[in-house]
């Protein structure tokens, strides 16, 4: 299993092709897909407790729809669809951020300050996106 300490080690193990693809570019996706990656490991600290379990499938879900909706809206090209694919993506990030803080009393507290700051600097970007595409 991959393992990585920073974004910078996290960037290093990305595939090419997906540093090769025009989405590469914006990076509030590279940072919703490197959200989902620590959601990931942060769900294997959820499952050790029942009422963990049902926070961490709850998490990944939100978590790894973030970034899956950019991909598929921005496969569809720009415009208002795109927009409207921007708007699921930023719901399933503002839902991330409820899990994190349901979760926090079995996470550490750098470790959940952490994710809320990707996940606020996900929304602004986020929002940002969607008003732009909403004006083509």
């Amino acid at each position: 299993m991959a393992t990585f300490r920073s974004y910078e080690e996290w960037l290093e193990q990305v595939p090419q092709s997906l540093k090769a693809d025009p989405l590469w570019v914006f990076e509030t996706y590279r940072t919703a897909l490197f959200l989902a990656d620590l959601a990931w490991f942060d769900c294997e600290k959820l499952m050790k407790d029942t009422r963990g379990k049902a926070i961490s499938n709850q998490l990944i879900r939100s978590a790894g729809s973030i970034a899956a909706n950019v991909e598929e809206g921005y496969g569809r090209g720009y415009g208002k669809d795109y927009a409207r694919f921007l708007r699921i993506a930023l719901g399933s990030a503002r839902e991330s951020r409820g899990w994190y803080f349901r979760g926090r009393h079995m996470l550490e507290e750098s470790l959940l300050q952490h994710r809320l700051s990707l996940l606020d600097e996900i929304i602004k970007g986020l929002v940002i996106a969607v008003k732009q595409q909403g004006r083509r």
